[in-house]
């Protein structure tokens, strides 16, 4: 285990000393497909970490689906290999992320059940195609604000620096035209909570496979709704924004709020950085949503190292639970949430002397087989860590992409948390959504929106 993982460290450190602006030399590229799989992550196994052989690219024979059906778990009958608590916690301190731990300390009775490991992640071809080409022509504009020359596929899945491995999340692969309902719930000490359901939806414009570059989106990667529904003192608030690419170009995110209250639609640039999230009373921060969104200016970026971790991966039983035997006092329902040992790509984000931002200390935990954040720790400004994020992966093998389900975010000084993007009870997501335009995407047309 510790060969392989300085093996990879050495050339990505290797390469860390070179311009951010590198490309990947040919024989980097050629392993992609060939020693890593086709979106840069490694195919050989280590230790409890199986082989990747493909994964999940159609529907299992195991399961049955058609269009419109919740996911059923190919992988039901997996038993528990193992349950890590509080007491046992320090068996498995070198794979446990200091979130969790710091978790298991502050609820005694929070455990994460370990399962064998499921390398279920996988993709179109034609994301394997754009990819591997992506690793021949992609770069870093604006000191890592900006990306250029790829498009469609992961822009850096050889990646030379902690930019580049971010990048990869915010443009990884969700499809292309995607409606969706979540609900979200703000949990108190006591476990009480309202649920918020949001109806949003995206044009994803980095996966329109009608473009050859990043330089004819026209600055914007995400075209993006969202519709809060209920409750009824909510509804109506909808929330318009048009994600740059290069956030040091043309004012970087525009972004606009329609309130039913004032029945205006208005600029809203706190829809950014650290400013409250949007139904996260007050539990989170815009640029923490999805993990992490938006600018990056604020903090300096530096890869830890590559390891195998433990993390929420393949929670279709934790997506097929209801809210109310979810959605508990302190922590959600831990006896259905999934976890696995994966390689994660573990970097950090550190506040910059010359800006300000709530989290002094970001660290994050990337699946390699995915390069979404599967988990992160946020820090205060007295270095002390203050919130916990997490991210349930599952393979969504109808598109096949391999996405999130429920983020959570604990807030350890608080003792409450915030469960979002939870699908369970909701329709089925449509990554399919042909019928959307950018042209909906205007301040004009969230104000009919948001008419209750």
């Amino acid at each position: 285990m510790k060969r392989t993982t300085m093996l990879v460290s050495a050339f990505v450190f290797g390469a860390l000393s070179t311009s951010a602006l590198a490309q990947v030399p040919d024989a980097q590229v050629n392993r992609l497909g060939s020693d890593l799989t086709p979106i840069g992550a490694e195919k050989a196994g280590e230790g409890d970490i199986p082989a990747w052989t493909g994964g999940l690219q159609t529907v299992p024979s195991n399961v049955s689906y058609k269009p419109g059906d919740h996911l059923q778990d190919p992988f039901a009958s997996d038993p528990i290999k193992y349950t890590i608590t509080a007491g046992n916690a320090a068996q498995y301190d070198a794979v446990l992320p200091d979130g969790y731990k710091a978790l298991m300390k502050a609820y005694p009775d929070y455990k994460m059940n370990v399962y064998q490991t499921r390398r279920s992640c996988a993709y179109p071809d034609r994301v394997y195609e754009a990819t591997k080409n992506n690793a021949k022509v992609g770069v870093l504009n604006g000191g890592g604000s900006g990306v250029g020359g790829a498009i469609f596929g992961f822009p850096f899945p050889v990646p030379n620096n902690a930019f580049e491995i971010i990048w990869n999340h915010t443009l990884r692969y969700r499809s292309f035209k995607v409606v969706r309902q979540f609900a979200a719930a703000p949990v108190t000490r006591s476990g009480d909570y309202t649920l918020t359901i949001v109806q949003d939806e995206a044009i994803l414009a980095w996966s329109d496979p009608s473009k050859k570059s990043a330089e004819e989106l026209n600055n914007t990667s995400i075209y993006y709704i969202a519709n809060t529904i209920a409750p009824a003192r909510e509804a109506g608030n909808v929330v318009l924004v048009l994600e740059a690419l290069n956030a040091t170009l043309n004012g970087g995110r525009q972004a606009w709020q329609y309130s039913p209250g004032t029945r205006r639609v208005r600029r809203a640039p706190n829809i950014s950085y650290d400013n409250p999230g949007t139904n996260s009373d007050g539990l989170s921060t815009s640029d923490a949503f999805d993990g992490y969104n938006g600018a990056l200016d604020r903090y300096d970026w530096a890869v830890i190292d590559k390891k195998p971790m433990i993390i929420a991966a393949n929670d279709y039983k934790a997506e097929s639970v209801k809210y109310k035997d979810f959605v508990k006092p302190l922590h959600l329902n831990q006896d259905h949430i999934r976890y696995e040992l994966h390689r994660t790509w573990n970097f950090e984000a550190k506040l910059k002397p010359s800006t300000r931002h709530v989290y002094a200390r970001r660290v994050y935990h990337n699946d390699e087989d995915a390069w979404e954040v599967a988990s992160a720790e946020l820090y205060d400004g007295r270095g002390q860590l203050w919130r916990v994020q997490e991210l349930q992966q599952l393979q969504r093998y109808n598109v096949p992409l391999c996405g999130s389900g429920a983020e959570v975010v604990y807030d350890l000084q608080a003792g409450r948390y915030l469960a979002l993007a939870m699908q369970n009870e909701e329709p089925p997501v449509n990554y399919f959504a042909d019928e959307l335009d950018p042209s909906r995407y205007t301040p004009n047309s969230i104000r009919q929106l948001g008419v209750r």
